[in-house]
């Protein structure tokens, strides 16, 4: 969705031409889960570990082309 202050235009999904302006605040890796898998009287147990990368952005604008 782009609005002007008085014209406004909705994409189904996408508008034509419009642009977002982003800058990069922040790049890391979240807090590490610990994913179990346990089978009872199999004597089996494995224990991995996840961590989700991520990015933080902060939004400039967003311009009709």
């Amino acid at each position: 969705m782009v609005s002007d202050g008085e014209k406004l235009t909705v994409g189904t999904p996408l508008v034509q031409g419009a642009t977002v302006s982003a800058e990069v605040m922040a790049q890391g890796r979240g807090p590490k889960l610990k994913i179990i898998k346990f089978k009872r009287r199999k004597h089996y147990q494995k224990e991995t570990g996840h961590r989700q990368a991520f990015t933080t952005l902060t939004i400039k604008g967003i311009k009709q082309g």
